[in-house]
């Protein structure tokens, strides 16, 4: 088998046996699961459960403790900066500059990116208009509502090419119409770009009954496949049935502390 089938074959993310501890509390216990290439993928999880922790981990905010990460292949210990040339992330807590316009906070990631100023402003162009902002482009961001935040942070993940889009909990504090619109637009963007998507949540309703899910518990993976696949297997007429039959009782929608 040559190497372009063998990378084409190769999953987009692993994680291996991943711990982590926040003194004597363990976060993480033993995660492995992996995430095949294109396709959106979704963590789920209550608040509490460490999707956050393992989003940490993979963007380099949190030293890694025990375990491995690998995305595209490389190791994000051994390699981390061939690593995040093929990560892109939206975090949960809003990571704007409010103060500086739509595209100035383009411009000014584009050069942590090390984008020439051509190629920058070509590329944030074209994420405005994807993203409907181009009107909005010289508007400082505070004018903005949170959905074309989220929108705007999208387009920032996006400057640089990523293979892999990550979303933590990205609809919290939007209502529901605005939810299930940035939910619509991130699947649109995964079809069209054919980019791998792992979008985490602990709302239940944000997830498709053919999307791949990997439920994650106090710390352990508890489950992993076919959304579907998962209610059949375990006898449940809804996706939130399964997850109480996985998790022993506990419900997705638990809004007690977070990791």
């Amino acid at each position: 088998m040559n190497a372009a089938i063998q990378d084409v074959q190769a999953p987009m993310f692993e994680a291996l046996d991943i711990e982590h501890r926040y003194g004597s509390r363990r976060a993480l216990d033993g995660v492995s699961f992996t995430l095949l290439r294109g396709g959106f993928h979704a963590l789920l999880g209550p608040n509490g459960a460490g999707k956050s922790t393992l989003i940490g981990l993979m963007t380099g905010l949190l030293r890694s403790q025990a375990g491995e990460i690998r995305i595209g292949g490389h190791s994000l210990t051994r390699e981390p900066r061939r690593v995040r040339r093929q990560l892109g992330v939206v975090f949960q807590q809003l990571t704007l500059d409010l103060d500086l316009s739509v595209r100035q906070n383009l411009l000014y990631h584009a050069s942590l990116h090390g984008l020439g100023r051509r190629l920058a402003r070509q590329r944030c162009d074209r994420e405005l208009a994807r993203q409907g902002l181009e009107e909005r482009a010289d508007e400082r961001v505070r004018q903005l509502n949170g959905g074309h935040r989220r929108r705007l942070e999208i387009a920032r993940a996006l400057l640089h090419e990523p293979a892999l889009l990550v979303l933590d909990e990205a609809s919290v504090g939007l209502d529901a119409a605005s939810r299930q619109a940035l939910n619509e637009h991130v699947r649109a963007l995964c079809r069209e770009r054919d980019m791998t998507v792992l979008w985490t949540t602990h709302l239940l309703d944000e997830i498709d009954p053919d999307d791949n899910v990997v439920m994650l518990c106090a710390g352990s993976v508890v489950a992993a496949g076919q959304a579907q696949a998962l209610c059949a297997r375990t006898h449940s007429a809804t996706l939130q049935d399964a997850f109480r039959h996985l998790t022993g009782g506990q419900g997705p929608d638990n809004e007690e502390g977070r990791t």
